[in-house]
């Protein structure tokens, strides 16, 4: 079956029909919001100011938003707020009891932690919309016109209520595609904005190829790059340690049960594209705010965190690998799993089951780890030093082609699983597409 009839068998299903059309639709909506500008603010100032961010933290923050930071649009906090509360809730799981508690509740436990990270984003909002209200006054373009014309706390005010309720209903709207849509819908929003750059970077490296600024070599070599990157991605996305698992026969009444060998898959990437989101709003909150505040020593803050530099390298590296290794301890808990298995006769060949087979796993697991962090790394930091070094008119590579590709594989695993289970074809005919999550 070829893959046209693949794709219009998603229309032959009315639920499956029903939540891509409501995801694309709700997209459209965060589009469409993306292109309408705060108010008091001269746009074209603004746009002389980004016409110098390209590999800088604001060019890179503007990646994210898909151009609304340069507009300065009602959605320029993006939806990197709710990812900082996010990260700041979980940390607090592992060192507050009561969160701990909730977390162990269930849905409703899970409720309540969603509930205050909610209140997080709004707050977090507010700081952000703030610092940039009051830098964004102080700031002058190039040609000497102010960005804001008229300052004063009306000014301020209406930015950071704006701003502050265009993360809000960002928010809302990937709760929305989640529950209601396909896919993750807080990924889908930040792949929706990455994508929607492609067509200007595209125009802009062939305007460079034609003044000569851009050598043909040098648009050859970034293509062959990145196909390479692209297929090293796919690849070690679908990549793991299998870990062999024999259960023992078991007699109950009349009848011999286990005794069949399996393995148990430990992905290479097992925490996908979290940590180097993570790893980015982590290093953007101070960065950001660094930027646009007018003062030496916060100005050579900013230029520490600037894309490029070895303290921003060594940064995002390490905070990389902590959070790769804090999610997959999050979501993946060995004690848990080798007492499933004791519970059920099942035993890793070689190793004694219950506390030696945890501890076996989790050994495992953090060189699997290990090895993604370094994957991970090398992926994330790739754009940064093209720019530096090759100076590539657009943010390629790195942690948005890693989002762009990963959230791709887990948006149409979720619509293969809809067409699988009513007995349609997927997307390819032998076998099934390996998604990023085991």
């Amino acid at each position: 079956m070829s893959g046209a009839d693949s794709f219009g068998n998603i229309f032959k299903i009315p639920e499956l029909k029903r939540r891509v059309l409501f995801t694309l639709g709700l997209l459209a909506v965060y589009r469409i919001g993306a292109h309408i500008p705060t108010p008091g603010i001269d746009s074209k100032a603004l746009a002389e100011i980004f016409a110098r961010a390209q590999g800088s933290i604001l060019g890179f923050f503007d990646m994210f938003s898909g151009g609304a930071l340069s507009r300065l649009t009602i959605f320029a906090l993006g939806i990197m707020p709710y990812i900082s509360a996010s990260i700041i809730l979980q940390l607090m799981t592992m060192v507050s009891p009561y969160l701990a508690r909730l977390k162990k509740e269930g849905e409703q436990g899970q409720k309540k932690i969603t509930q205050y990270t909610r209140y997080g984003t709004v707050l977090l909002s507010m700081i952000q919309s703030s610092g940039i209200s009051v830098g964004l006054e102080a700031m002058k373009a190039p040609s000497g016109a102010l960005i804001v014309p008229h300052p004063g706390w009306s000014f301020r005010l209406l930015t950071i209520l704006t701003l502050t309720a265009g993360t809000a209903f960002i928010m809302w709207l990937g709760e929305q595609i989640t529950e209601r849509g396909i896919g993750n819908g807080i990924s889908l929003i930040i792949f929706a904005g990455i994508v929607a750059g492609t067509p200007s970077a595209i125009f802009q490296s062939l305007d460079l190829m034609g003044t000569g600024e851009l050598q043909p070599l040098i648009a050859l070599f970034l293509m062959g790059l990145m196909f390479v990157v692209v297929g090293v991605i796919v690849f070690t996305e679908g990549g793991q340690r299998r870990i062999p698992i024999q259960y023992a026969k078991r007699v109950v009444g009349r009848k011999m049960y286990g005794g069949q060998s399996t393995h148990l898959p430990l992905k290479v990437n097992t925490s996908g594209v979290i940590p180097p989101i993570f790893a980015s709003s982590i290093i953007m909150f101070p960065a950001t705010i660094a930027r646009f505040i007018d003062h030496p020593w916060m100005q050579t803050v900013s230029g520490w965190l600037t894309p490029g530099t070895v303290i921003y390298s060594l940064i995002f590296i390490g905070a990389i690998f902590f959070f790769c290794y804090f999610y997959t301890a999050v979501i993946f808990n060995p004690v848990d799993v080798a007492d499933n298995m004791k519970k059920y006769g099942g035993y890793v060949p070689g190793i004694r089951p219950g506390t030696k087979t945890s501890e076996y796993i989790d050994q495992v697991l953090s060189r699997v780890t290990f090895y993604g962090a370094l994957y991970l790394s090398f992926i994330c930091i790739l754009p940064d030093y093209l720019i530096k070094y090759f100076n590539i008119p657009f943010y390629f590579g790195g942690t948005s082609l890693l989002i762009v590709v990963g959230v791709s594989l887990d948006t149409m695993q979720q619509i293969e699983s809809h067409l699988v289970m009513r007995n349609y074809d997927g997307f390819i005919k032998k076998g099934r597409l390996k998604g990023r999550r085991g």
